[in-house]
């Protein structure tokens, strides 16, 4: 040992914070949101507070749909057992297991309860890719290599393509496709942004309900993989089951918002669009049309012919 290190690790093994892609989005869409209230001071009257509303809320939007490709939280469990720490070895630890998945992979957590036990700090994060162009079983692989922990190696093991559970391609293929609907529900809320912009509210509307129904769609896409029998993770005397995640319904609530806003929109588009047109503050350019000749002028020529 040096220092308490492994002498074939560069440091040691800990549990993962932050996503680094899901920091980068976050920063983002805040600098837009925080650049949004350094100019909206200059906004008078009520549109200030419909500008605000309406920014705000589809920069929400469109931070969730961007946000949840990147967050392992599709599908959660956790359990507290009593269960092996390595291999070829009798000692048991008091650990708490967790499996988080993806859309383009499996996270499984071990976290020592206490952290400290056996001399060693427990504390574990695990990221095993099935996404296209990645390798889940020479992640595997290289996590026997390097010795992880048995309750890591044993729940990574369920999802490999040797497994008897046969689920690897089923959760593979359903988050390819559930991703993908998401990237084209990112476009169509790009594209109602630029179409609420101009005198065009209902076509906006109907890309906020295409917006909608994409979401939708990628949550079907991922639930297929419900059609497929999951094995039973047995750790310990303990059994690990796995239920919907933050981000699933995170983004079933925003797909249904984005149903009700869709829906709103094309509604008050035929029954008020004078109501409509305020809240989106495009009535100036009426009222602008009006005072285009604030004086009439009129020739008295004409004038004492009609008379």
């Amino acid at each position: 040992l040096f220092d308490g290190v492994y002498p074939f690790y560069p440091q040691q093994r800990k549990a993962a914070v932050f996503d680094i892609s899901t920091v980068i989005v976050i920063v983002v869409f805040l600098s837009l949101a925080c650049s949004f209230l350094l100019i909206i001071p200059g906004i008078r009257g009520r549109a200030r507070l419909y500008w605000t509303l309406r920014v705000l809320l589809s920069l929400f939007v469109g931070v969730v749909i961007v946000v949840v490709q990147f967050t392992g939280d599709w599908e959660t469990g956790w359990v507290r057992a009593n269960t092996s720490y390595k291999s070829f070895s009798p000692v048991q630890v008091n650990a708490d297991i967790g499996l988080h998945i993806g859309l383009a992979g499996v996270n499984v957590t071990l976290r020592g309860n206490p952290v400290t036990q056996i001399n060693e700090t427990i504390n574990y994060n695990e990221h095993f890719p099935w996404a296209f162009g990645a390798d889940y079983d020479r992640s595997y692989s290289e996590g026997l290599e390097k010795g992880l922990p048995s309750p890591i190696l044993y729940v990574a093991e369920k999802f490999s393509r040797q497994s008897p559970c046969a689920v690897h391609r089923q959760y593979r293929i359903a988050g390819h496709y559930a991703s993908a609907q998401h990237w084209v529900a990112f476009c169509t809320w790009i594209i109602s942004n630029v179409l609420f912009s101009m005198p065009v509210l209902v076509y906006g509307g109907y890309m906020l309900l295409a917006t909608g129904a994409f979401m939708i769609f990628s949550l079907l896409s991922f639930s297929t993989v419900r059609n497929s029998p999951m094995c039973l993770i047995q750790i310990g005397t303990r059994t690990l089951h796995v239920a919907y995640g933050g981000s699933f319904w995170l983004m079933l609530a925003i797909g249904l918002l984005c149903f009700v806003v869709g829906t709103t929109v094309v509604a008050m588009h035929h029954l008020n669009l004078d109501l409509l047109k305020t809240f989106f503050d495009l009535r100036e350019d009426k009222a602008e049309e009006y005072q285009e000749m604030p004086e009439v002028f009129i020739n008295p020529h004409f004038a004492n012919n009609g008379q």
